[in-house]
């Protein structure tokens, strides 16, 4: 008997004897391959059981308890306030207070790593991380890493024998709408259950906040609690991890989202090889195409990501990119708007080179892209700003066209922050990466030295404008 026979046998052992007769007269002994794509032949071949796959992925789904230490809120202020420490001290509010979460994980290596969301495990600088495997066994985990644009977090199970039940990846540009799934993840926190469903949809780029994202789309019942659980094929192998429902009422109505796990695998391997992730950088701002564009550029649909500015030298100038091309497929795959334009470059990653497929003036151009990883900032363009100011604690760069294009910003020229050292005035002020510099006093901030300039003056009265998204804001505190 062939491999591939003997492989088909095994699939179909665990069928009962009417579903297995009803196979053998209607000749659907197919390859694997084949038989995953089709619909059940007929009601008797329809009493499948997903017992062996459940089996085989369960053990490698883990409930996940995070515990930590979170700043209160003073109460009327929205929680991306500026300046909430501020009024949080001049109320006479606690700082902290304990927070807990509640969600899913999955376990990808043997030796305990394990992929959750971001949204799962961060409650507080101090988070305590508490996993319970399906056979109850419990273990503290620590945060390998994290990323809240994509909603990602790697884990790593402390102790253990280093011999855990594992799920393999799935290529998720694979799956097909249609395609049977299975959510595995502890919803309300009742304990590990299972729910079966259909891709629903592919490419969702319109859900959360991520620039790089491309949600699978599932009707198989997720709830809160199912965040970071295992979406997986008939194969028991992972497809997505479980992120988002969109209710109404916090329930089921059968409109989920999972992060692909082409996606998913490129922080897992950050995480085991210890290499930093590096997203390519373009070169180029892209928008999404709405109707009013569509209409005034001739298209004959809403759907592609229009380039409206191109930086000089460039990856998207040296491949012929130009304002006005609307780009249309990366490598094959349609995309639909900029963010999905985005994920089909960081999935394909820094060295490699992608056919870029763009319509111009009402013809279609293919260019050849290669992937380049943004170019480092220079010693002139970055300070770390210490002292007494109310930016003690703030890493902050000039904005230079390949930061904000890495952070998301629209704008060009000023400062923009980096990061924040924990514990620092920044800090407790709530500066984030992202903000800008507006001004300090009358002086308009149009780069680090000059910002470097304005915070020696030490005035009796500090004045600060920052600009967070579409926020503005002056600060005036004391000298």
């Amino acid at each position: 008997m062939s491999t591939s026979c003997k492989s088909e046998w095994r699939r179909i052992g665990g069928l009962g004897l009417a579903a297995l007769l009803s196979l053998l007269a209607l000749g659907h002994l197919a390859p694997a391959a084949a038989q995953r794509k089709e619909p059940p032949p007929s009601r008797a071949a329809a009493q499948y059981s997903y017992a062996p796959i459940v089996k085989r992925a369960a053990p490698a789904v883990v409930n996940v308890y995070a515990r930590g230490r979170v700043a209160a809120q003073p109460p009327g202020l929205p929680a991306d306030f500026l300046f909430r420490d501020f009024f949080r001290d001049r109320m006479g509010m606690s700082r902290d207070r304990v927070q807990s979460a509640l969600g899913s994980g999955v376990i990808v290596s043997s030796d305990g790593v394990i992929v959750t969301n971001t949204h799962v495990v961060k409650v507080g600088a101090t988070s305590e991380i508490r996993v319970v495997l399906a056979d109850r066994r419990e273990f503290d985990a620590r945060i390998v890493l994290q990323d809240e644009k994509t909603d990602i977090a790697i884990l790593r199970v402390e102790g253990g024998d280093g011999k855990f039940p594992s799920l393999q990846f799935e290529d998720s540009d694979s799956v097909e709408v249609g395609d049977l799934v299975l959510a595995i993840g502890n919803p309300f926190g009742v304990g590990q259950t299972v729910t079966s469903g259909i891709i629903s949809a592919l490419g969702r780029s319109e859900i959360g906040r991520a620039d790089i994202q491309s949600y699978i789309q599932t009707d198989a019942p997720i709830n809160p609690g199912n965040s970071g659980g295992a979406l997986v094929d008939m194969a028991g192998r992972l497809i997505g991890i479980n992120t988002a429902i969109y209710s109404g009422s916090g329930g089921s109505h059968g409109v989920g989202f999972a992060i692909p796990s082409n996606l998913v695998r490129l922080y897992v391997d950050s995480a085991l090889t210890g290499k930093k992730i590096q997203r390519p950088w373009l070169g180029a701002r892209l928008d999404s195409i709405t109707r009013e564009i569509a209409e005034g550029l001739r298209l004959n649909r809403s759907s592609g990501a229009l380039v409206t500015r191109v930086h000089k030298d460039g990856p998207a100038a040296l491949a012929g990119l130009e304002p006005g091309d609307v780009i249309t497929m990366v490598d094959g795959h349609e995309v639909s708007d900029a963010r999905t334009v985005n994920y089909r470059l960081a999935t394909r990653g820094i060295g490699q080179t992608v056919q870029v497929n763009a319509i111009r003036k009402g013809r279609t151009v293919s260019l050849q892209l290669s992937l380049q990883p943004p170019p480092p900032i220079g010693p002139d363009d970055v300070r770390n700003f210490t002292g007494d100011h109310p930016l003690d604690g703030a890493r902050i760069a000039n904005l230079v066209p390949h930061v904000a294009d890495e952070l998301d910003i629209d704008e060009t020229g000023g400062t923009v922050v980096l990061s924040v050292r924990s514990g620092s005035v920044a800090e407790r002020l709530n500066l984030r990466p992202g903000d800008i510099i507006v001004s300090v006093g009358d002086q308009q901030i149009d780069s680090v030295v000059q910002l470097e300039q304005s915070l020696a003056r030490r005035p009796s009265l500090w004045r600060i404008v920052i600009k967070r998204g579409r926020q503005v804001v002056q600060l005036q505190i004391p000298g």
